[in-house]
């Protein structure tokens, strides 16, 4: 018993450890490299040139329910009305380094 009980600690240690280096491992200068390579043109200041409503803005995505990186991540992998699906064009950790960058950013104002 004692040996599975260390067994289980050493998998919930290394579960965590991997766990906690993915959530750190985004980018978020390649993630503003690629925002303003692929997104600036409608986004540029986090705002939002189609849906001037539905800016980038702290509140606006609290508000809509944006205010995760998974969140952000499903609606640039897929996209939603007039925003395009990205999900096909920019690898996977682009897209999660571009979702850190715009919840960065939306935390500091889009200064």
């Amino acid at each position: 018993m004692r040996k599975f009980s260390l067994n289980l600690l050493s998998l919930l240690g290394f579960t965590f450890l991997v766990l906690s280096q993915n959530s750190f491992a985004a980018d978020i200068e390649n993630g503003e490299k690629i925002f303003t390579a692929n997104c600036s043109a409608c986004h540029a200041g986090g705002n939002n040139v189609i849906m001037p409503e539905k800016t980038l803005k702290k509140d606006v995505l609290e508000a809509n329910g944006m205010k995760s990186v998974d969140a952000i991540t499903y609606q640039v992998t897929n996209g939603k009305n007039a925003m395009p699906a990205f999900g096909g064009r920019l690898s996977d950790s682009d897209i999660e380094d571009v979702a850190n960058y715009v919840l960065s950013q939306s935390d500091k104002g889009w200064d």
